[in-house]
């Protein structure tokens, strides 16, 4: 399925092929059909673009060099790190160069005693913790795909993890990003203290998709380990039994240090790639995490059980080692391949609900996946709302990719009906684009694209990605007219 980009530059390949040879070294250019091919598609498959060009720069005057020379001939330039994500945020613009980030991977500081890293943006998200951990420290959010994902794209979409509820999204664990602007100008954002003078730009720059600046260079905060976790495996016969729960337990005054759901059809796609050991005959399980000193541990668990009992829960397990906790999250982690196995395609939702509404979306996805003749698997964060319904399809089928589409878009629509957002954390890119008008007025959408403007004046930084025009808006709504959601609110500010 291709992805028609309403924003179109009238690219000159030669002009540009010719600025950038002068710049890079050999071997930085990708210039061949064969060569550009790989470079097509972020984990979201189902768009796919060929860029003009593809650079490879190794050090930030090269990075520099090749912004400015794309600024100077107008030529679009689309950020890229490894690619992991799942909304379409790292596909080509046609008439553009990708800039890709994946030859800056080290690690250039480790300070245990301030705790923080400073790391290039091509680090992985796993190899932070790997080099933390001789210091009892690690890099505390871990997205499913933390042995590849990069630091850079962590910050461009605002990546949780698992453990997210505890210990927070990405935006609260970076302290400072350098980087550049559009036109070659070198900035940075953030400080290594606490706090820094002027606006909080930092956390624009967290969740901008490449939309601001290039990163370059990340200050990390690292967490100490814990002396003792623990996972409580909760089974439940009933899905909306498992939904209320999660409310239960934060209702309690719990916070787990990770806080997560799977349904039934989730959990048979991942027990024979993985063997967790998760009970195949309940309808719904959760993952229940607590950690901190031994004693703060048991205390805990002992409330948690307590809880799960009277929120209906069939049967609990509590992890005996680390080598079992480590197989139970495992299982979680391994949700997205697992699917993978057992559907030729799957597109991966992420809208945010309130916790209190889980159980009303769930049920509400089993009524839209009978609708569309879809199998849905429902991974969640349940702790901080975030879904992650696996609407499985087949490319090869006509009509079943514009049925997931639909399918998916009904879900964030509800989403917002709920009370909840889009998006969570894996960004707009352009999977999401239209479905932002459900969410967001036209006022609010021309804030967007002025502080766009404002870092990137000819929108070259990743264009038609992220926020929609507000023409492109309208024509949404008007083909969604059977669920436009024109009644999230009675307050809401008028729309398109």
């Amino acid at each position: 399925m291709a992805f028609v980009n309403d924003v179109r530059f009238a690219a000159d390949k030669r002009a540009i092929l010719a600025r950038l040879r002068a710049v890079l070294p050999p071997g930085a250019l990708l210039a061949d059909e064969e060569e550009l091919r790989p470079y097509e598609c972020d984990g979201l498959t189902a768009y796919r673009a060929l860029p003009l060009l593809v650079a490879l720069p190794q050090t930030e005057a090269e990075v520099q060099a090749v912004l400015r020379a794309c600024h100077d001939l107008k030529v679009p330039v689309v950020p890229r790190g490894a690619a992991t994500g799942l909304s379409g945020g790292a596909m080509p613009h046609e008439d553009g160069v990708v800039l890709s980030l994946a030859r800056f991977r080290k690690i250039l500081r480790i300070d245990p005693l301030a705790r923080t890293a400073i790391v290039q943006p091509g680090v992985r998200n796993l190899a932070v913790s790997e080099a933390a951990a001789p210091f009892g420290l690690y890099y505390a959010p871990d997205p499913s795909s933390q042995i590849a994902c990069t630091i850079g794209g962590n910050v461009a979409e605002n990546s949780g993890g698992v453990h997210c509820l505890k210990y927070g999204l990405t935006v609260h664990n970076v302290l400072k990003v350098r980087g550049f602007t559009v036109e070659g100008e070198a900035v940075e954002f953030g400080a290594a203290g606490l706090d820094a003078a002027g606006l909080d730009l930092l956390a624009v720059i967290n969740g901008s998709e490449g939309l601001l600046a290039v990163i370059t260079e990340v200050t990390v905060k690292l967490t100490p380990k814990p002396e003792l976790a623990q996972v409580v495996l909760a089974y439940f016969d009933d899905v909306q039994k498992a939904g209320n729960a999660v409310a239960d337990v934060i209702a309690a005054g719990i916070i787990p240090g990770g806080l997560e759901m799977m349904d039934k059809p989730a959990t048979h796609a991942v027990e024979p790639y993985v063997k967790a050991g998760y009970d195949l005959e309940a309808e719904a399980v959760l993952l229940c995490e607590s950690d901190g000193t031994p004693a703060e541990v048991a205390e805990e668990i002992e409330r948690m059980k307590a809880v799960l009992e009277k929120s209906g829960a069939t049967s609990l397990v509590v992890s005996r080692d680390e080598a079992e906790r480590l197989r139970f999250w495992a299982g979680r982690k391994a949700a997205f391949p697992a699917v993978g196995r057992i559907t030729p395609d799957y597109l991966c939702m992420d809208g945010t609900i309130p916790r209190k509404r889980l159980a009303e979306m769930l049920e509400a996805i089993a009524d839209l996946s009978a609708k569309y003749g879809l199998r849905c698997a429902n991974v969640f964060h349940a702790g901080d709302g975030n879904l992650h319904p696996l609407i499985m399809y087949d490319a090869n089928q006509p009509g079943e990719l514009e049925r997931a589409t639909a399918f998916g878009a009904e879900i964030l629509e509800l989403s917002v009906r709920l009370g909840g957002t889009v998006t969570g954390e894996h960004g707009v890119g352009v999977e999401k684009i239209d479905v932002m008008a459900a969410q967001f007025t036209a006022a609010e959408i021309e804030a967007f694209h002025r502080l766009k403007a404002a870092f990137d004046e000819k929108g070259l930084l990743n264009p038609g990605k992220g926020v929609p025009t507000l023409a492109r808006c309208r024509e949404y709504l008007q083909t969604r007219a059977g669920i436009a959601p024109s009644s999230v609110s009675s307050d809401a500010a008028p729309r398109f």
